[in-house]
């Protein structure tokens, strides 16, 4: 009995000890509502206890009550930060006095603060309508973009929530405000914290495309100019503005939170707008326009990112028309003159007057540039090599296009008009019928008439 009593006299010394002994200083991130001590305070901090994830820390006299017999209490590890001697803790609660009472109230359900200050940053938590977090400082990021596509007012703010997590929240739906410590009064009642949502957190996380560029990447048929359009739909929880943007729709609907409207659906409250998830790729959002009947459209994500496809492409062209040029790049016509091409994209026909104006019109000068953005048909592909847009220079000030297939052989190099009707989208899906063919050799070779076969095709 005598030796426990000693081991136990030995441990409780040590655990008193341990709570008088100084750990450190620390700058408190949160204020404290009893006692009111305000974030920003410079704090002697005595113990850290990793299993009940509290500071001990002690309460300067100039908080503390006159009949208040303690002069320590618990606090919750994210609540400081803990920066080592006086001094240190001094230096940062100087750089930090600049934001040290700026706190901001959430004006949107679902506000995403995120890992990194930008948009497509992960999400590392979501905001409740009216919920409080404390600002820690600014910082540098990509800006939030509005319907229009110009920057929206505001910063990047790294927070802290009253829960520990810590990330990067867009002000353009925050109400900041300051606080000298004691409670923190919501100017509006904060709802209930809402259970996790997988597939909506999921759905945030993408990027929306029309269902048509889903279509173009399966048929790899890109369709460019369509692509650096950039049709999206795009919900913004950092902005509370969801944006559909298509050819013939171009709306923003404000909204204030993302609520389940039933399996994988969901709609946003304040707005005529409404999203189901049919799988994981494919969106369908509901909406109307000025109270108008409802609309639908569909959106898809995309197995890369928008920009690495607009690349590959962009990369595709240049290789083709590469194969062109390193052919010629010059090459002649009995009949239809000189074409040649240049390393930067353009082209010189000049002596093609026998195709004014039916194929060429009137107004074409003489040089464009050429776009390698047509695709075959299958039933032509064994046909033809590829096929090739010609924009000619002209009065017109977006130029005058006329569109081939062509073929390339050791001599030379063959085109084919492909009338307008005969065009899909960007697909060539049938040669006219009664074909103009017009074949031209390498300057580098003797030129011989290439013979003229039957009307139906005719070659020239």
């Amino acid at each position: 009995m005598g030796l426990s009593f000693f081991i136990f006299f030995i441990l409780a010394s040590v655990s008193l000890s341990s709570c008088s002994r100084l750990l450190g200083w620390g700058v408190l991130l949160w204020s404290t509502e009893d006692p009111a001590i305000p974030s920003g305070t410079v704090l002697p901090v005595y113990i850290r206890s990793n299993i009940d994830h509290v500071w001990v820390v002690g309460i300067p006299d100039a908080y503390r009550k006159a009949d208040q017999e303690t002069n320590k209490f618990e606090i919750p590890l994210w609540q400081l930060e803990l920066s080592g001697g006086k001094k240190a803790a001094r230096m940062r609660a100087a750089e930090f006095s600049e934001y040290a009472r700026l706190y901001a109230e959430t004006a949107q359900d679902g506000l995403p603060i995120r890992d990194d200050p930008d948009n497509s940053a992960r999400r590392v938590y979501r905001l409740r309508m009216g919920q409080i977090i404390k600002i820690l400082t600014k910082a540098q990021g990509n800006p939030a973009i509005s319907a229009t596509g110009d920057p929206l007012p505001g910063d990047w703010f790294r927070v802290l929530t009253e829960d520990g997590a810590v990330g990067y929240c867009f002000s353009y739906r925050l109400k900041l405000f300051e606080h000298t410590g004691g409670a923190l009064a919501l100017t509006q009642a904060a709802p209930a914290v809402e259970k996790e949502d997988p597939d909506l957190d999921m759905l945030l996380s993408q990027s929306w495309y029309p269902d048509w560029y889903g279509t173009m990447i399966s048929s790899r048929q890109i369709d460019l100019e369509d692509l650096e359009k950039q049709w999206c739909f795009s919900p913004s929880p950092d902005t509370g503005i969801a944006h559909i943007y298509l050819p013939t729709v171009d709306l923003s609907f404000s909204y204030t939170g993302i609520q389940g409207a039933g399996s994988r659906s969901w709609r946003f409250e304040g707005a005529p707008l409404q999203m189901h998830l049919q799988s994981d790729t494919t969106l369908t959002v509901q909406y109307t326009e000025n109270g108008g009947a409802l609309k639908s459209a569909i959106f898809v994500s995309l197995p890369m990112e928008l920009e690495d496809l607009i690349v590959q492409e962009t990369e595709r062209r240049e290789a083709l028309f590469q194969n062109l040029y390193a052919l010629g790049p010059a090459f002649q016509s009995t009949n239809y003159g000189n074409l040649s091409f240049s390393g930067n994209g353009r082209f010189t026909w000049t002596g093609n007057n026998i195709l004014i104006p039916q194929i060429i019109p009137a107004s074409a000068l003489g040089s464009g540039s050429v776009s390698m953005g047509l695709f075959l048909g299958r039933d032509l592909e064994e046909r033809y090599t590829g096929a090739f847009t010609l924009r000619f220079d002209g009065i017109s000030s977006s130029g005058i296009t006329v569109n081939f297939m062509y073929t390339l052989d050791d001599q030379g190099l063959r085109i084919e008009y492909v009338p307008p009707d005969n065009l899909e989208g960007v697909t060539v899906t049938r040669r006219a019928a009664a074909p103009t063919v017009i074949y031209f050799f390498k300057t580098d070779r003797p030129q011989t008439a290439a013979p003229i076969q039957a009307a139906n095709p005719l070659e020239f």
